[in-house]
């Protein structure tokens, strides 16, 4: 990995992880990516996983992300959440 980017692992739960087409996968980004940029390259890939992402929750480093503008560094861990049926 070059000094210019960071790896991100992004785990898919759910239809999140059914429109990926994997669980659990590592990124190299550049090195000033927010979440949303993340986010963004990730529903430039498939159409269905676009439209899930957008219901998506989002935890970075198991903490709840309300700023998608937030910087990523690497060795982070991005969970994508789905909605979820069931009480």
């Amino acid at each position: 990995m070059a000094e210019h980017t960071v790896a991100v692992t992004v785990r898919y739960f759910a239809a999140a992880a059914a429109a990926a087409g994997v669980d659990t996968e590592t990124l190299d980004l550049a090195k000033d990516s927010t979440i949303a940029t993340l986010v963004e390259h990730l529903s430039g890939r498939d159409t269905e996983l676009a439209r899930v992402l957008k219901r998506c929750s989002y935890l970075l480093d198991g903490v709840a992300v309300r700023d998608l503008g937030k910087p990523v560094s690497t060795s982070q861990t991005l969970d994508v959440l789905p909605p979820f049926a069931g009480g």
